[in-house]
């Protein structure tokens, strides 16, 4: 944080604009951070980017910014926005494929877009660091930040660790053999591969293995072998907590594509709904480590309709 308000007043002077700080930790800690725990003590994987984006860019800070007389807040996203003949708002994928971030605004309502510009949208990251470069801002070729927004590159378990208390268990196969231990359920995510500490084991095949399910009443975290494992794939979600850009759901059923983790290619699907809190969604292909806490987001093209955490 200190090093971007460097890299911010630097900016600033070049451009001759001032510049104002305001402090949202309480409100981060609040409605983000409390989420996130909760969601690793359920045993689930949460997105806290895309509640950063509702609870703090486009709420806390947007609505300082209103009332401090701005008219709208620019952020970095690459997304872009067109307005409707009415006034709506639609959200469209960022014109760079590879740094696209619809995905994680989906949950803004007509409000916060109405009051939002995308300035970057249009552009590609390569031109965008060729503009700053010509106007000789100082972060020009700064490198691209990675990782958990408020945990940035720090060792994600040893954070985690601060704040839960771990519950190691069993690592078992689907048929319930033990073959060894985990540190913590909350540790894993469905389809991982990395840091799961299993060797060679007799009887099994010599391949890496994959974590597939949490069993949270036992406490045991359930691995398969082989990168094409038919457990790693699902052909249906279901998911809740829905967000709509336009205001309202679409209608059901409805085919579109879906894409259930940043970058993945778009994938074709069908939307069923039962109710106003839920939603199906069956996949033309099966979808590989669909992971409940994670978000579905839904598109029409180049739109961004909404979406939906997984549950299941």
């Amino acid at each position: 944080a200190k090093r971007d308000l460097e890299d911010v007043n630097a900016v600033c002077e070049i451009l001759d604009i001032p510049y104002r700080t305001v402090n949202f930790s309480t409100e981060y800690w609040d409605r983000v951070f409390e989420y996130f725990l909760q969601e690793y003590k359920n045993g689930r994987t949460p997105n806290p980017d895309v509640v950063c984006n509702r609870e703090i860019k486009f709420r806390a800070f947007l609505d300082w910014a209103l009332a401090e007389g701005a008219d709208a807040i620019a952020t970095g996203h690459y997304a872009r926005l067109k307005t409707n003949d009415d006034g709506s708002c639609t959200l469209l994928k960022g014109q760079d494929a590879d740094k696209d971030q619809s995905y994680f605004l989906y949950q803004l309502n007509q409000h916060q877009l109405q009051h939002t510009v995308f300035p970057v949208g249009t552009l590609t990251k390569k031109e965008v660091r060729r503009r700053a470069g010509k106007l000789k801002l100082p972060n020009f070729a700064k490198k691209d930040s990675t990782g958990i927004c408020f945990i940035g590159e720090r060792p994600f378990k040893e954070f985690l660790k601060t704040y839960l208390p771990a519950k190691p268990g069993a690592i078992v196969t689907p048929e319930g053999q033990e073959i060894g231990r985990h540190e913590g359920l909350m540790y894993y995510t469905l389809g991982q591969r990395q840091g799961i500490g299993i060797g060679g084991h007799k009887g099994h095949r010599n391949e890496p293995w994959y974590v597939v399910d949490k069993d949270l009443p036992q406490n045991r975290l359930v691995v398969v072998q082989g990168a094409e494992h038919p457990l790693l794939y699902k052909s249906f979600l279901v998911a809740r907590e829905l967000y709509w850009v336009a205001g309202s759901a679409p209608e059901f059923p409805l085919r579109c594509m879906a894409k259930t983790r940043y970058r993945q290619e778009d994938q074709a699907c069908l939307v069923i709904t039962a109710d106003t809190d839920q939603l199906r969604v069956e996949f033309s292909k099966p979808q590989r480590a669909v992971t409940p806490g994670q978000s579905v987001v839904f598109y029409s093209g180049e739109q961004c309709l909404g979406g939906g955490v997984i549950q299941s």
